[in-house]
């Protein structure tokens, strides 16, 4: 027979024991449940990056289409507006088109100059000033003392003894005499490296002191004698329509070598127009061609 002292010692170790047990049980659902709830929050966050994931995938795939697009958009423009143009020094450029590996065919004859062509504006005039009516004041005498919209004499002497008249290729013309010079070297590399163009060049006029054609005081540059307005098989290309006649294309990589001005990129596309540049009539001041 148990003690007092041993039966309550027995009782109280069986009530440590069943409370312990009823906080194991406790203990043990409220893990069970932390752990539930950290798995769904894992289980959520993990569908989340994965949708992250598939959306930047996505996302990456259409730049790269993107990017791709592009580039075959700029080869398309480029194809378009210097597919003829041929680098200096070549021989034979053909308008027909390219040849395999985008080389121009060279026994093709030229036959389709006057062919309107999309312009790439940015591939010209590169390190080339326009001269405005105050470059042109600064460096050259006025013309005359008042214009019209129509082509009158020159009446400044200064500016008469500048003049010369010469015959370049097939056309005569009369402007400044280094600008004649310079126009000449220009044919006489055309002649050289495409005389099939060459025998096609014509001209629409040079000197001719005038205003600007739609303003009432800005005088043209031709009024000086240092523009020249370009036609080809007798086709003056149509101003302002944003193309170009794709023999042009190749005139003006010989004007912009020689430091003239090409009129397609002005804000309304005048394509037949050349006009020598501020930097190229700069230098010839300095040399007291002028």
């Amino acid at each position: 027979m148990m003690a007092p002292g041993q039966l309550i010692s027995a009782i109280i170790i069986a009530i440590g024991l069943v409370v312990a047990a009823i906080a194991f049980s406790v203990v043990g659902a409220l893990l069970q449940t932390a752990d539930g709830g950290t798995d769904l929050r894992l289980q959520r966050l993990e569908q989340e990056i994965a949708t992250l994931q598939a959306t930047t995938n996505r996302y990456e795939a259409e730049l790269s289409q993107t990017h791709a697009d592009l580039v075959r958009l700029r080869e398309d423009m480029s194809l378009l507006a210097n597919r003829s143009v041929a680098p200096v020094g070549s021989s034979g450029v053909s308008s027909e088109g390219l040849g395999e590996g985008g080389i121009i065919d060279e026994r093709s004859e030229t036959e389709e100059l006057t062919e309107t062509m999309r312009l790439a504006k940015a591939r010209f005039n590169k390190g080339i000033t326009q001269p405005n009516n105050r470059v042109m004041k600064e460096l050259l005498p006025a013309p005359r003392s008042s214009y019209s919209t129509q082509c009158q004499p020159v009446t400044n002497q200064h500016l008469k003894e500048l003049l010369q008249t010469a015959s370049i290729g097939n056309f005569r013309v009369t402007m400044i005499k280094p600008a004649i010079e310079s126009l000449e070297r220009i044919m006489a590399r055309l002649k050289e490296s495409d005389p099939d163009i060459y025998e096609k060049v014509g001209t629409a006029g040079a000197l001719c002191a005038r205003l600007i054609r739609g303003s009432r005081s800005s005088i043209s540059n031709h009024s000086w004698g240092t523009a020249i307005d370009v036609k080809l098989q007798g086709e003056l290309d149509r101003f302002a329509d944003g193309g170009t006649q794709f023999g042009l294309l190749i005139l003006a990589e010989y004007f912009n070598d020689e430091g003239w001005f090409w009129g397609a990129t002005y804000n309304r596309e005048d394509s037949m127009h050349f006009e020598v540049g501020v930097e190229t009539l700069r230098r010839w001041a300095d040399e007291g061609r002028l």
